[in-house]
């Protein structure tokens, strides 16, 4: 496994393997791997050769406010992670070298990025976009691997693609889970015990609202009523927001229909956490994906 540093030697070994028409493709991370991460460079490995993953926290998502500096950066421990699963390039540029002196642009997603996380985190999704399309141009992958944890997020950069006529294909991957249902993060470290055990009322609020749908209810406000319900139950987390989405638009649904997202944010202690179920029409009935 090589670990790259500059944005030029990447493209100097992107475009080699192209060259000798290999399939390459990516997984983009900010580090601080886990098994949701691991479960992309696995589905990766399936298809293509050579995988990428790059390792980039990157500050222009990030406000403020936010947790840039202390975010986990665990560089030994993920580039061990990932030689064990045969990674065959590791991308680690410096902030320097993705975002130059007189650096200017920034890709706005118009429509998707301005609600629910983008209402959250103001410029989150201009800082998302733009690194990923830079991603994008600079390793030119034909599949790039997403975890549908962060399904805004997915939705986003699909639009992007399409939009900009990009040869990458966007895929979205599976949440993973720890046994007790909280979906794997890198900000879960931030997790003390009693946070830890608070954290899991996203999954629950999720778990209450599929009983729901496998009952019979479709209607949006009732549904997200008992997520805001659960939440009430568990005074270690303060709710952002619980919104069912259509998935192709972002927008608010009143019944479900087709295919829907259920997106809910909430804050444990002072950690952001976001969390999502993916419902789908089936015949006469909707299946509910955790």
């Amino acid at each position: 496994m090589e670990i790259i540093r500059t944005v030029e030697w990447m493209k100097q070994v992107a475009r080699a393997a192209q060259a000798k028409e290999r399939l390459v493709g990516l997984v983009p991370t900010m580090g601080a791997l886990h098994e949701g991460h691991l479960s992309l460079v696995r589905a990766a490995k399936k298809e293509c050769s050579p995988v990428v993953v790059s390792i980039f926290v990157n500050p222009k998502q990030f406000g403020p406010a936010e947790d840039f500096q202390k975010y986990p950066r665990h560089m030994e421990q993920d580039t061990a992670a990932l030689e064990v699963l045969g990674v065959d390039y590791v991308f680690a540029p410096s902030v320097a070298d993705m975002y130059p002196d007189g650096f200017r642009t920034a890709v706005n997603v118009e429509g998707l990025g301005d609600r629910l996380e983008g209402r959250s985190r103001p410029g989150h999704f201009h800082g998302v976009a733009t690194v990923v399309l830079k991603l994008f141009e600079i390793i030119q992958p034909r599949f790039a691997y997403f975890g549908r944890k962060d399904a805004q997020q997915v939705r986003i950069i699909q639009q992007m693609a399409g939009d900009l006529n990009l040869d990458t294909q966007v895929i979205a991957c599976p949440i993973v889970r720890e046994p007790d249902g909280l979906a794997m993060s890198s900000r879960n470290a931030y997790l003390n015990g009693g946070d830890r055990q608070a954290a899991t009322v996203l999954y629950r609020a999720l778990g209450a609202m599929k009983k729901e749908i496998e009952a019979g209810e479709l209607d949006a406000a009732r549904l997200t009523a008992t997520i805001r319900r659960i939440f009430e139950t568990e005074p270690g987390a303060a709710p952002d927001y619980a919104e069912i989405v259509d998935a192709d638009s972002l927008e608010p649904v009143i019944r479900l229909r087709k295919t829907c997202y259920t997106l809910v944010a909430a804050f444990v202690g002072k950690t952001r956490l976001i969390d999502n179920a993916l419902i789908e029409e089936s015949g006469d009935s909707f299946s509910v994906n955790l």
